[in-house]
């Protein structure tokens, strides 16, 4: 099994977005919480399943929400470098590549 490593701003992404969604409507936040974690686990059984977006770096879309995670493979770890709306800017993330 892979080790998930959230570059920090990843993880700042996917909080912020669990807060919103939870001030929107009450228990949405723990539905878009489920529906991350249930991609996580997709992710870390195939993590070369889903297609490369840039370089080795990949992108899986939740089935119920307008969000993509970006990862990359690196030996047994996968690295989330973003959690990403899919109507924000494409490259804001793209200063996180080394990571």
């Amino acid at each position: 099994m892979y080790q998930i490593i959230y570059h920090p701003d990843a993880e700042s992404e996917f909080l912020q977005t669990v807060h919103y969604y939870e001030t929107q409507q009450k228990g949405l936040g723990r539905k878009f919480m489920n529906s991350f974690n249930k991609s996580i686990d997709n992710i870390k059984f195939s993590p070369e399943s889903w297609p490369i977006l840039e370089d080795d770096i990949r992108r899986y879309l939740l089935s119920t929400f307008p969000f993509g995670i970006l990862y990359r493979k690196v030996s047994n770890t996968l690295r989330i470098l973003a959690v990403m709306h899919l109507k924000r800017d494409p490259d804001y993330w793209k200063d996180r590549k080394g990571f």
